[in-house]
């Protein structure tokens, strides 16, 4: 009798810690998705529209005392207008080498210097361009997606070791259902990250 108790003491034990380490899986899978689209909103974010959009400058590195620096770690970054980026340096010396980042940086844009400080005008957009640019955010919605997609398989293969140690069948079938509905949850999220891009660009 009482080596039954024991046994039944331990199979819960087991049964448990299975529950927690199936909750880590599930919200690890989570976080990673989550970060997906952090990474995603951030990545379009830098995507040029129509418009000036401090965004695009703002991790361009520039040399500060010998170290590459974030360009917002060194200067103001204000828009104006919808034409029209301000950079103003915190020290005067690093005009010349935000120009000389920004140069670098292959974003087609010309900018210059009063003194005081980098002004970029931000000429319209081409069709061609704007078309080649809703590509660009396609393709990173499609990483996205990868990473997600990737995500899943990892979490659904864990949970299928979990239900080989012993886990319940219908635990380990909710808990497959349970990545569905973040995978599904996610992919709107993107789908929609990726419409107002589009939008964003193709808007004159």
């Amino acid at each position: 009798m009482i080596d039954q108790k024991n046994m039944y003491i331990g199979t819960l034990k087991k049964c448990l810690s299975m529950n927690e380490e199936l909750e880590l899986y599930l919200e690890d899978a989570k976080e990673r998705m989550d970060a997906a689209i952090q990474h995603l909103d951030k990545v379009l974010s830098k995507i040029r529209a129509g418009r000036a959009n401090p965004a695009m400058f703002e991790d361009k590195l520039v040399e500060y005392y010998g170290s590459p620096t974030p360009l917002k770690r060194v200067a103001n970054i204000s828009v104006p207008d919808a034409r029209t980026i301000r950079i103003q340096p915190f020290e005067k010396s690093l005009l010349h080498a935000i120009e000389k980042a920004i140069m670098a940086a292959n974003l087609g844009f010309n900018p210059s210097n009063n003194g005081e400080v980098v002004i970029i005008n931000v000429p319209p957009l081409t069709e061609e361009r704007r078309k080649e640019l809703v590509k660009q955010a396609k393709h990173e919605g499609e990483i996205a997606r990868v990473s997600i997609r990737n995500t899943r398989r990892e979490t659904i293969e864990e949970i299928k070791k979990l239900q080989k140690n012993g886990l319940a069948e219908d635990l380990a079938k909710d808990a497959e259902e349970e990545v569905q509905k973040l995978i599904d949850s996610f992919s709107e999220k993107i789908d929609k990250l990726l419409a107002n891009k589009e939008k964003d660009i193709l808007t004159i």
